[in-house]
């Protein structure tokens, strides 16, 4: 496994309003984060919201290109993000926190159970579980590479990890402090981390 210490570039807020940021997610324009009753969307140029969905909104965010999920409430809703319209519902697996879009299935991480599901986004089936030493917080999928984050301990990382075995093979520590709720990818080299309490968003370079 590879350490080093990862590069924040970047930090958002907090945000006026925002007690917490849970899971978030980027659709190539906005970075849509939850904040409990609300999904948010940031502009990552201005670093101002631009729009906000009444959507429960307490964990995993993800967007598959067209329709944004969310966990809340035992449950991930499929949403338009136009309208902020509830298009369908599943179950979310039990204490359910990051969650992340990767080609055609979700990726839902389970905090306290130190685990990784692959999951079907049309019924909720669970197709693969990997096991974590660490609680997994945010989940990303980004050129084939499975990411995710870990708080515990008053500690986080970020993680690649194997998508098929769940070994760790790269890990970038965070500043003491800086703790990771949820985690996404721009598509390129950038991640965004959602900060939990500290209501902020920060940016961590991707490491080629």
């Amino acid at each position: 496994m590879k350490r080093s210490t990862a590069e924040i570039t970047r930090e958002y807020g907090p945000m006026p309003g925002v007690t917490a940021v849970h899971g978030l997610t980027y659709d190539g324009h906005h970075v849509w984060f939850a904040s409990g009753e609300h999904l948010h969307a940031l502009d990552p140029d201005s670093g101002q919201t631009v729009r906000t969905l009444d959507v429960p909104a307490s964990a995993g965010t993800a967007f598959d290109g067209r329709h944004l999920y969310q966990i809340a409430d035992e449950n991930i809703r499929k949403i338009d993000p136009q309208s902020g319209e509830v298009l369908s519902s599943i179950p979310a697996p039990a204490g359910a926190s990051g969650m992340a879009w990767a080609e055609g299935v979700l990726w839902i991480g389970l905090y306290q159970n130190r685990k990784i599901l692959q999951v079907d986004p049309a019924n909720g089936k669970v197709l693969r579980t990997l096991d974590c030493d660490r609680h997994v917080t945010g989940v990303s999928w980004v050129d084939k590479q499975l990411w995710h984050g870990t708080w515990e301990d008053d500690h986080s990382e970020l993680r690649r990890i194997d998508p098929t075995t769940g070994a760790v093979q790269v890990s970038l520590q965070m500043p003491d402090g800086a703790h990771v709720s949820g985690l996404e990818s721009d598509g390129a080299d950038l991640f965004y981390c959602g900060g939990g309490n500290s209501g902020k968003i920060r940016v961590v370079r991707r490491p080629a």
